[in-house]
């Protein structure tokens, strides 16, 4: 099953693609897409619905984030060995954590808007999990049954703030538009395996970022597992679990990152495909 949320910012509604990718409304039957309709109960109540007998919603709507309130949005830092090994960091003993703000939320292809003073913004295509069911001291072996699906994420970073402004990674991830999501939620029983997606990332046409998650040094069930073991992970939650080689940061002999006018294209096997153009405030 494929939710989504579609509309002008701040009036999206809930929607659901049906087995020929049409969009369908889903307005009679939820109020929206939040942790409040991802635990196993609801997503089979919303399952059980044939798609089409929802309205059909003609036209190319704007997507918005797929998820109409996400409570904690969380990433995993260095998670691809050969990310790290571009980056010039060891490979973690344990998931590196660090939090995005939630500002940062926009639709998969909002604009990405530069903040003033920007010049090191750079792109990270990245396996969004998304709770479903709370998680508390959970095993890895029973960490995906706390997986309501997953999504595209592009945590969109400034380098310089990120690595020279003292203190934290969040700065320089946390700049507004910086948090792109979707384009749609996909439930889990359509991802059999979380760690053998393919995915890739274009900028201008240009391939930079090809990966598999097969490759992450922690899988999803151990990063679940992880941050259940410091903190309760609540429905609605999400997961950015780390970004494959290919970032600007790493480029040799020198990076080139994004510059006004760009255009960032970014595609997980069976999760769909982003695209934003790069713009910069005033």
């Amino acid at each position: 099953m494929i939710l989504l949320r579609y509309g002008p910012v701040g009036a999206e509604k809930p929607g659901m693609l049906d087995g020929n990718g049409n969009l369908r409304d889903l307005s009679n039957h939820v109020r929206d897409i939040t942790g409040a309709v991802l635990d196993d109960a609801q997503l089979a109540t919303l399952r059980a619905i044939d798609p089409e007998n929802l309205p059909l919603v003609e036209g190319t709507p704007r997507l918005g984030p797929w998820v109409g309130s996400i409570g904690k949005f969380m990433c995993i830092g260095l998670n691809y060995s050969d990310n790290a090994e571009e980056s010039g960091m060891p490979i973690p003993k344990h998931p590196i954590l660090f939090f995005k703000a939630n500002s940062a939320i926009v639709g998969p292809n909002d604009d990405v808007v530069m903040p003033r003073g920007s010049t090191q913004t750079d792109w990270e295509l990245e396996l969004g999990v998304v709770i479903g069911k709370a998680a508390k001291y959970v095993d890895a072996k029973d960490a995906l049954d706390h997986v309501a699906g997953y999504c595209i994420v592009n945590d969109v970073s400034e380098r310089h703030f990120q690595n020279n402004l003292t203190g934290q990674w969040t700065k320089g991830k946390s700049c507004d538009t910086y948090g792109p999501t979707g384009p749609w939620l996909v439930t889990r029983d359509e991802v059999p395996d979380p760690q053998n997606l393919s995915m890739h990332l274009d900028v201008n046409g240009t391939r930079m970022q090809t990966g598999n998650t097969g490759t992450m040094i922690f899988s999803v069930a151990e990063i679940i597992e992880h941050l259940s073991h410091l903190f309760t992970l609540h429905p609605g939650d999400v997961i950015s679990t780390g970004t494959p080689p290919g970032v600007a940061m790493g480029m040799k002999p020198a990076p080139v990152y994004l510059k006004k006018g760009d255009l960032m294209e970014l595609h997980i096997d069976g999760l769909g495909t982003q695209r934003q153009k790069v713009d910069q405030d005033a």
